[in-house]
C-alpha cells in the first residue's frame, strides 16, 4: 500500500532529509585515497549522531554498519571494513538513511577518489544525470513506471547498463515503504502517483552488463562482469504540479 504523506509528515522526512545532505557534503569534504570503508562508515555515524538523529542502516536487516560503502564494481550494500582501503582512480558510492523523530531521509552520491578515468567519470555524471532525467515531468497523476522508463532510456543512450535487481523505493515510518521505483520500465504503466507521495529515486548505472551477484556476506552486490557501477539517489515529494527534492 502507498502511504500519501501529510504536509506534517513531510515536514519530518525533510529534517532528516536535510541531516542526510549535510552528512553527504561534509563526506565528501573528508573521502581521500588512503582512508578505509570503515573509517568513511565512521565519519556517517558521527555527523548523523551529532546532528540528533540515528543511522538507520545500523542493524537494518541485520546490517552491521551505519552507511552501506561500495567501491567500483560493487553496486549498492557494501559492507565498511577496516581492510578496503580506497585508492587513487576509485570510485565510491555512499548512501546515507538518518531516523529523526521516527521519519527517515535517504540519499547516495558516488565520489571520485583522486584521478578518475575520463570514462569512469563520466559514468558517474550521467548517473546522476539519470535522476534529473527520471524526475522530468514528474507530478500527481504521472504513471510511476515513466520514472523508470526515463532513466532507462538516458542511461542506455549513454551505452550503460541499467541494474534490474534492485530500485528505489517510498519512505517515510519505515526506510523501505512501497511502492518500488524501478530504473526501467514502459512508459505509461504502473499506478498513477498521488500527491504527497514521498519516494527515492536511485538510478543504479553500469558501465557493461547489468547483472549482478551478491557476495558471500549476503548484502554486498557486485557487477557480474566486474566492470563499475555509480549510484545516485534522492528523496523526493510529488506535488500537483511537479516535484520537490528534500536532499539537495
Amino acid at each position: 500500500m502507498i502511504f500519501v504523506k501529510s504536509e506534517k509528515e513531510i515536514d519530518l522526512i525533510r529534517e532528516s532529509c536535510k541531516i542526510v545532505k549535510e552528512t553527504l557534503e561534509f563526506v565528501g569534504s573528508k573521502i581521500k585515497a588512503g582512508m578505509s570503508t570503515k573509517e568513511v562508515d565512521e565519519l556517517v555515524e558521527r555527523y548523523i549522531r551529532a546532528s540528533g538523529a540515528n543511522p538507520s542502516c545500523l542493524g537494518y536487516g541485520g546490517f552491521p554498519a551505519s552507511a552501506c560503502v561500495s567501491v567500483n564494481e560493487m553496486v549498492v550494500h557494501g559492507i565498511p571494513d577496516h581492510d578496503t582501503i580506497l585508492k587513487d582512480g576509485d570510485i565510491v558510492s555512499v548512501d546515507v538513511v538518518a531516523d529523526k523523530n521516527g521519519y527517515h531521509g535517504d540519499a547516495c552520491r558516488t565520489f571520485c577518489i583522486g584521478k578518475v578515468s575520463e570514462d569512469v567519470k563520466k559514468l558517474v555524471k550521467v548517473t546522476e544525470e539519470c535522476f534529473f532525467q527520471g524526475i522530468e515531468g514528474l507530478q500527481a497523476g504521472t504513471p510511476l513506471y515513466d520514472i523508470g522508463a526515463r532513466v532507462q532510456r538516458y542511461a542506455e543512450s549513454h551505452g550503460y547498463g541499467v541494474v534490474r535487481s534492485y530500485s528505489g523505493h517510498g519512505i517515510g515510518r519505515e526506510m523501505h515503504e512501497d511502492p518500488s521505483v524501478p530504473n526501467y520500465g514502459r512508459p505509461g504503466t504502473g499506478v498513477r502517483l498521488r500527491a504527497g507521495t514521498v519516494l527515492c529515486i536511485e538510478p543504479m548505472i553500469t558501465m557493461g552488463n547489468w547483472r549482478t551477484k551478491v557476495l558471500a556476506d549476503g548484502w554486498g552486490a557486485v557487477t557480474v562482469d566486474g566492470k563499475p557501477a555509480a549510484h545516485y539517489e534522492n528523496t523526493v515529494v510529488v506535488r500537483e504540479d511537479g516535484v520537490e527534492i528534500l536532499t539537495l
